[in-house]
């Protein structure tokens, strides 16, 4: 009896250790952003982060997703916390979520540029690939200030040669019923839209 179960631990050390391994050998792919990536007002399993970890391992990719985003982050506390994020999952792949929260606090276009620039080079600066997700500001906030709001998306990813999706609510945000009722974030429903808008720029960026 007690070499039976001396048998089974050593079977389930060995599959422990090849879980551990398995794991150690998957790259890294860190999402920093805000509310639109962590899933505000859906079930966590239903944004468009769970769904690309779905993805990824349902075609083979090997990559895990470390979500790092925080609803109401800012490039500003992007900033403070990527050097640490950088170091604890050594991360191949850095997608930049974030800005939306700058335009709605009507952050200065030149702090906004900045801070987005830093973002971008502290992660490559890590040796990871960088791909940069854009939001657009609601029309209320002005035409001035809007559209050079959404220039620097452009300006910061021609810069920096960064790959960009220019706006990460495409067919999403004109759609109300795709809009969860504060008019900000999307639905469950529109998550899998979202992922679409990602995935064409983001998986050149992969390794098979």
């Amino acid at each position: 009896m007690r070499s039976i179960l001396v048998r089974c631990l050593c079977i389930l050390l060995l599959a422990a250790g090849a879980a551990h391994a398995d794991a150690a050998r998957k790259g890294v792919i860190l999402v920093l952003g805000d509310s639109l990536s962590a899933g505000h007002g859906i079930p966590l399993d239903a944004g468009w982060v769970h769904l690309l970890a779905e993805k990824l391992t349902r075609e083979g990719y090997p990559y895990r997703v470390v979500n790092a985003s925080i609803g109401g982050d800012t490039t500003a506390g992007g900033l403070a916390r990527l050097p640490a994020e950088l170091a604890r999952f050594r991360p191949a792949v850095v997608i930049v979520e974030l800005g939306g929260n700058d335009g709605l606090r009507g952050t200065p276009i030149s702090t906004f540029r900045e801070q987005l620039t830093r973002l971008v080079d502290t992660a490559r600066s890590s040796g990871a690939r960088v791909l940069l997700l854009g939001v657009r500001m609601p029309p209320n906030y002005g035409p001035a200030y809007t559209q050079m709001f959404h220039k620097v998306y452009d300006e910061v990813a021609a810069r920096t040669a960064t790959p960009l999706v220019p706006f990460l609510l495409k067919g999403v945000a004109t759609h109300p019923t795709l809009m969860q009722s504060d008019g900000i974030h999307p639905t469950a429903a529109a998550q899998p839209r979202l992922l679409a808008n990602v995935w064409p720029t983001l998986e050149p960026l992969l390794a098979r």
